[in-house]
C-alpha cells in the first residue's frame, strides 16, 4: 500500500480517471453499436442519424486518450463507408 502522500494522490487520480474512461469507452461502444444495428437493419436514414451521434463520441474518446486518434478515424471511416453502401 502507498505510504507517501504523492503515491496516495496518484492512487486517487488513477481511480477517478479509470472510472471516467470506463464511462467514455462505454458511450463510444453504445454509439457504434447503434450505428451497426441500423446498418444491419438496412435503414440508411437511422444509420445516418446514429452516425452523427457516434462520430463526436469517437472523436471525444480519441481526444481524451481512451482510444488512439487513428483508431477513431478508422472506425469513423469504416462506418461511413458501410452506410454509403446501403440502398435508399
Amino acid at each position: 500500500m502507498a505510504t507517501h502522500k504523492s503515491a496516495e494522490k496518484r492512487i486517487r487520480q488513477t481511480t477517478r480517471r479509470t472510472a471516467v474512461n470506463r464511462v467514455r469507452a462505454s458511450r463510444m461502444r453504445s454509439a457504434v453499436k447503434a450505428v451497426e444495428t441500423a446498418i444491419a437493419a438496412s435503414d440508411k436514414k437511422a444509420a445516418r442519424a446514429a452516425f452523427t451521434l457516434a462520430q463526436p463520441e469517437l472523436q471525444r474518446g480519441a481526444k481524451y486518450g481512451v482510444i488512439t486518434a487513428s483508431a477513431a478515424a478508422r472506425k469513423i471511416s469504416r462506418l461511413s463507408a458501410r452506410i454509403k453502401l446501403l440502398k435508399g
